[in-house]
């Protein structure tokens, strides 16, 4: 097991700044500076999931792993290998081995049921279910390194590497740069124990850069690379010997469907991960009782976790995660629920431009110390940045500085308690440790009527932290040394935010940051929001129910004790409408979200308070 630890220009001055493309106007402009926020439009697999129709095998209950192995190598690019209605019992694991443009598709993760007692290697990230390419490209030895020597600024969308030997038209590279060696009171790269962090690196890096981003070739000339996207931070510079190294082959357009996958004795580590993969895919699947994660996203860039079910943990304790992102930018994880899972959602690593939308936590399960509130939304590792949260509903979202710092993450229109049945530590809606920097929380329903009774708890004279709506800017081990973190609290926007202490929204002036000298964001002209930051319009899936759900210009909402500004979502919809065995979903996407694409309102059965 490995450590988790162009178009042609002529040569000239302009060249060497870079090519900026024009950023066309997103759904956030006029509200967030664009120095702080990204396109997330783009985010996933372009135009969705393909839903292909042509089958190329079908196999029953008893086929074995092997079989399936040999029928996803034996199927034509475009093809599916339809897994018949049933329960297969595999002794080993799922390997696409490099095999791009393929479906794994089951008859319903209601009716399919993948039942592992082995599992695959995987490139070291041993697996029951494992899309991978065929390069063992990682961190700790890659395929092929170059040094990046020219084109550094935000949006610039032509580099130039000081070799491009085995890289090709398609290829994803990933770039990454040395992290700062001192904090510069603006954005600090960081992951060093006791300085920034409180353990150490989170191993999803070459040593010693964790800002990375993940892109696509789309030209080449000489050295002179054209990538998409252009870049997202601010920061990338030549003193700090920005560099890139990519796999010789990437996996892609493959993907899983429709199937339950059980890994309570499968011995893995992950029940799905995705490795070297663009534009790949799991949709419609029940996933139960993971080992460290239900899904990994391993250098995975540009692919989509969406419409699934994750049931359960094998250990509930510190790594215990539903879906983990280790390395990856521009996937889209979406519409999703996670049950009896201790974090649900953990960007572990990189996640450049990745977007967490409308997925649904309950039950965020941790047994080492049962009173302690995990969080539904999770950043925890040095380098995550211009990652968008929108419209989910759970216990809350936490920057945490275990592994590191965070820059420029958006909340949007979340829904978050800071609060579960029987925990009474760290039951803070947004808590937002040192280096969590430049974020942005913006129409956000935040809280726990009778519960929380303080707005906030900051740096450096907080109290009463754990019924606060916001905790910003803490170390996390006060009184061992190490100083808070005031520029996490006065680089943080707040904007049109709902909460339960002041039973208002708060639209304050005061509270955005406008006076900074790096990455000030001006006072937004009007008090209108958009209904998504990445959406452009009502998306399939949520049908005829309320669009938008969660909002201060939200009205008649069927979540208790809210003022009326949460409806439950898809997700929430789900979970409460499906029957249950043992305490688990009998979970299938298909009926589950037809049932929301034709109610004009959530059912009645939907419970009034969602935790």
């Amino acid at each position: 097991m490995r450590n988790r630890s162009i178009q042609l220009f002529a040569a000239s001055a302009v060249f060497l700044l870079g090519f900026v493309v024009p950023s066309r106007a997103q759904n956030w402009s006029g509200i967030i500076d664009p120095s702080r926020a990204v396109d997330w439009s783009h985010a996933g697999v372009p135009g969705g999931v393909p839903n292909r129709t042509t089958i190329c095998s079908t196999l029953n209950p008893g086929a074995t792993a092997a079989q399936i192995n040999t029928a996803i190598q034996n199927c034509a690019s475009g093809g599916v290998v339809f897994l018949s209605a049933g329960t297969y019992n595999l002794t080993s694991g799922i390997d696409f081995n490099n095999k791009s443009n393929v479906t794994l598709r089951g008859a319903g993760a209601n009716q399919t049921f993948l039942i592992f007692t082995g599992a695959v290697g995987c490139f070291g990230q041993y697996s029951n279910v494992c899309i991978e390419n065929g390069d063992n490209s990682w961190v700790g030895g890659p395929s092929h390194t170059a040094n990046w020597t020219a084109g550094y600024a935000k949006g610039t969308t032509v580099i130039t590497l000081s070799s491009t030997s085995g890289l090709s038209v398609g290829s994803v590279i990933i770039l990454d740069q040395l992290n700062d060696s001192s904090d510069p009171g603006t954005i600090f790269v960081c992951e060093t124990g006791g300085v920034c962090a409180q353990e150490g690196p989170a191993g999803g890096e070459r040593s010693n850069r964790a800002q990375q981003q993940l892109v696509k070739v789309t030209a080449i000339s000489g050295n002179n690379v054209t990538i998409s996207p252009g870049l997202y931070m601010p920061n990338w510079r030549s003193s700090q010997t920005p560099g890139a190294w990519w796999s010789t082959t990437e996996i892609t357009m493959s993907g899983i469907e429709n199937l339950s996958i059980d890994g309570t004795n499968g011995g893995a580590d992950h029940n799905v991960t995705i490795n070297n993969g663009y534009n790949c895919w799991v949709k419609g699947v029940r996933s139960l009782n993971a080992n460290r994660d239900h899904v990994n996203l391993y250098q995975a860039s540009a692919s989509i976790v969406r419409d699934s079910y994750f049931y359960g943990t094998q250990n509930a304790a510190s790594q215990s995660y539903g879906i983990e992102s280790y390395m990856g930018s521009d996937d889209l994880v979406e519409n999703n629920i996670f049950q009896h899972v201790t974090t649900p959602i953990q960007v572990n690593g990189s996640g450049s431009g990745t977007v967490y939308a409308y997925n649904y936590s309950i039950d965020d399960y941790y047994q080492v110390s049962p009173n302690w509130m995990i969080y539904g939304n999770s950043l925890h590792a040095a380098g995550v940045d211009n990652v968008l949260f929108e419209g989910n509903e759970g216990s809350g979202l936490i920057g945490d500085n275990i592994h590191g710092t965070h820059h420029f993450v958006t909340a949007f229109r979340n829904q978050y308690y800071g609060w579960e049945t029987g925990k009474s530590a760290q039951t803070i809606p947004i808590n937002l440790y040192f280096g969590s920097r430049y974020f942005n929380i913006i129409g956000n329903v935040l809280g726990k009527a009778g519960y929380h009774s303080q707005y906030q708890d900051v740096v450096p004279n907080g109290q009463n932290g754990d019924h606060s709506i916001y905790a910003l800017g803490w170390f996390g081990n006060e009184g061992g040394g190490t100083p808070a973190d005031l520029t996490a609290p006065s680089s943080l926007m707040r904007w049109g935010n709902w909460d339960v202490v002041n039973a208002a929204t708060q639209w304050n002036s005061s509270e955005i940051p406008s006076g900074l000298g790096l990455y000030a964001n001006p006072v937004p002209a009007n008090q209108n929001l958009p209904a998504s930051f990445y959406l452009s319009s009502r998306p399939a899936f949520w049908g005829a129910m309320p669009w938008p759900a969660v909002g201060p210009d939200v009205t008649g909402g069927d979540v208790a004790s809210l003022a009326g500004h949460a409806y439950s979502i898809p997700a929430l919809v789900c979970f409460n409408s499906t029957s249950q065995t043992g305490g688990i979903l009998n979970f299938n996407a298909a009926a589950c979200y037809s049932l929301s694409s034709t109610a004009p309102n959530p059912p009645t059965n939907v419970k009034a308070v969602a935790q």
